[in-house]
């Protein structure tokens, strides 16, 4: 079946990690279309002072998509705001990066919680009312990490390989309901997510060209959008590509620099990631002074 797109304008959409970066250029863009914006965090403040900006059709709520009871009241008050949902974006994520056997295990099951358990989350919540109603969409934010490896991004490239494979999966079971879901794969973005960080060979973009890529999903309900798409055609070839050759490639990109916080601001990050993973940590309010809003 080919899908209708959808009009932003009056549209019902939530959004996670809405408070900053990606989630907030997002909320940004749904908002100047006239639609219905919930915009939920971490950081619940934030992104109520971000929604006020956005007009009288717009909310912040507080949210913490490793707990599904606190992302099924989310949704609840996004629904008893604006109605009906009509689309959701998971955009909640964390990057931690170093030598793989250098990571904490407790940093480690964070990013697993976020990046995919997180996104699940939203998922298994959301997709049972829009099939009900034989409508809606669900755009995960993935990665061209989730495509392309990178050293020093071990577990992150693996959340994202994962999180592009359950997009994929749940787009065919949700085709008979009129239901879909989309990837959207930017390259590195220009966030706190990968302040101070190089992901050579892949270019950096703003976050507002990944809004855009959003919009693009729901006009089109395509499974995938690279950001850049030259990005994604080449992260496609490269799966076809010989490993000496790419290895030549990668040496001459100098692919390692993801291994080491070359700057002041990626310790920083890497550091507030650390103590919000901390078993001692893991309480929401700590988290949330620890962390404030991970996402990129």
């Amino acid at each position: 079946m080919r899908y209708p797109g959808i009009n932003p304008i009056g549209a019902n959409v939530v959004i996670t990690g809405a408070a900053r970066g990606i989630g907030l250029a997002t909320a940004r863009a749904f908002a100047a279309r006239g639609a219905h914006v919930a915009l939920g965090d971490l950081d619940g403040e934030l992104a109520a002072r971000e929604a006020a900006g956005l007009g009288p059709h717009a909310t912040g709520h507080r949210v913490d998509v490793t707990d599904k009871a606190s992302y099924a009241a989310f949704l609840a008050e996004a629904a008893a705001a604006h109605g009906e949902l009509d689309i959701l974006v998971n955009n909640a994520g964390v990057m931690p990066n170093g030598h793989f056997l250098e990571l904490d295990d407790a940093v480690d099951r964070l990013t697993v919680e976020v990046n995919l358990h997180g996104v699940r989350n939203g998922m298994r919540l959301a997709l049972p009312g829009m099939t009900e109603r034989g409508r809606g969409h669900v755009v995960n934010i993935a990665s061209l990490a989730g495509k392309f490896p990178v050293k020093g991004l071990a577990v992150y490239n693996a959340t994202k390989f994962a999180v592009v494979g359950l997009t994929a999966a749940t787009r065919l079971e949700m085709r008979p309901h009129g239901v879909s879901v989309s990837a959207v794969l930017p390259s590195a973005v220009d966030t706190s997510l990968a302040s101070g960080l190089s992901m050579a060979p892949l270019p950096k973009v703003e976050p507002e060209a990944i809004a855009a890529a959003v919009l693009d999903s729901v006009r089109t309900r395509a499974a995938e959008l690279a950001v850049p798409r030259y990005v994604g055609v080449l992260a496609n070839l490269a799966r076809l590509t010989p490993e000496p050759a790419l290895n030549l490639i990668r040496r001459l990109v100098r692919d390692d620099r993801a291994l080491r916080p070359d700057r002041p601001e990626r310790r920083d990050y890497t550091a507030r990631l650390t103590r919000a993973a901390a078993p001692e940590k893991r309480e929401p309010a700590v988290r949330e002074r620890e962390l404030g809003s991970p996402e990129g």
